[in-house]
């Protein structure tokens, strides 16, 4: 907890509502965050917790133990299991699993990539970012390159800036894709849905291009190889040519799971509970040595039962 602050109520506020008088006393803090604290009891008035209307006189004397901004103490090591693919004095490369956040931020302030990142290479915390590079988003599996110095970092970002860095996606997306192809269009922030990226006028550049593997009869699944690294971009790019990805959670695929005639497979889907995608393969050069390295690791096991089932159906090359 911060050191309680301590106020006087100046007898030019008499007969104001607390929450306001806060308000001109404390202009660093927003009047919401004040009267959310008064309701959490810690701000006191003469001796006692108050509520935001409570009226003063002037004189009062107020006291306010404001708890730790939410970000406080996110670059802490903790204990969480990694799976290190390879690790030199220079970088490393991590399988991340579905459902880890990589980097502290709003509603995730703990139990990130980052702070088990800290816990396993302590010396990462001389790093920015303790040496993460890209992301990947919470819910989509694999590689991701961490640099355990500053010298590799800017060179492993210079790599990605040069669109020289292999990154390959395996994802399995509604529908019978007829071929491949690529998809060139901009991607911001959606206009409307803040907390999703769409395909926008103004947005950033974005390349990707997707290759079909194996067609099933209600799915596809295909190659995605990056030529940009926009946010969400697999996802929002095979959203807007109209084949998300099987149970994507945030770009939805308009009802499409209800059409699949396979109880069975609209189960498994739902049981995903996360996109299907998985960042299988990264290619870089490294950062000393000079030499090119790339790895490879295959989908976790909710994607691979997913396609064992799909498999048994109408497989065609």
């Amino acid at each position: 907890m911060a050191a309680p602050v301590s106020l006087t109520v100046p007898d030019d506020s008499a007969g104001q509502r607390l929450d306001r008088v806060l308000a001109r006393l404390l202009p660093e803090h927003s009047r919401s965050r004040l009267a959310q604290w008064m309701r959490a009891g810690q701000v006191i008035v003469n001796g006692r917790a108050v509520r935001p209307r409570h009226k003063v006189w002037g004189g009062e004397v107020i006291e306010l133990v404001a708890p730790p901004e939410p970000s406080a103490g996110a670059y802490q090591a903790e204990d969480i299991p990694l799976e290190i693919v390879f690790e030199d004095d220079t970088l490393l490369v991590v399988n991340k699993p579905a459902g880890l956040v990589v980097h502290p931020g709003s509603g995730n302030w703990h139990g990130t990539l980052l702070n088990a990142l800290l816990r396993h290479a302590p010396a990462l915390a001389g790093v920015p970012r303790a040496g993460i590079v890209h992301r990947l988003d919470k819910d989509t599996s694999g590689l991701l390159a961490v640099a355990k110095t500053p010298a590799a970092q800017t060179h492993l970002v210079r790599q990605l800036q040069a669109r020289s860095v292999t990154r390959e996606y395996l994802a399995v997306a509604h529908g019978r894709i007829a071929r491949g192809g690529r998809i060139e269009a901009p991607i911001g922030r959606h206009p409307v849905k803040r907390t999703r990226m769409a395909v926008v006028a103004r947005g950033r550049p974005a390349v990707t291009h997707y290759q079909v593997i194996e067609r099933y009869t209600d799915a596809t699944l295909l190659r995605c190889r990056l030529e940009t690294g926009r946010t969400h971009q697999i996802r929002v790019h095979l959203t807007e040519a109209g084949f998300p990805l099987l149970g994507d959670p945030l770009y939805p695929d308009g009802g499409r799971i209800n059409n699949i005639p396979d109880t069975q497979l609209r189960g498994m889907i739902n049981r995903l509970g996360r996109q299907a995608l998985h960042a299988r393969c990264l290619g870089f050069i490294h950062p000393t040595s000079g030499e090119y390295l790339e790895f490879t690791v295959e989908p976790p096991q909710d994607m691979q039962e997913l396609l064992a089932y799909l498999r048994k159906g109408d497989l065609q090359q």
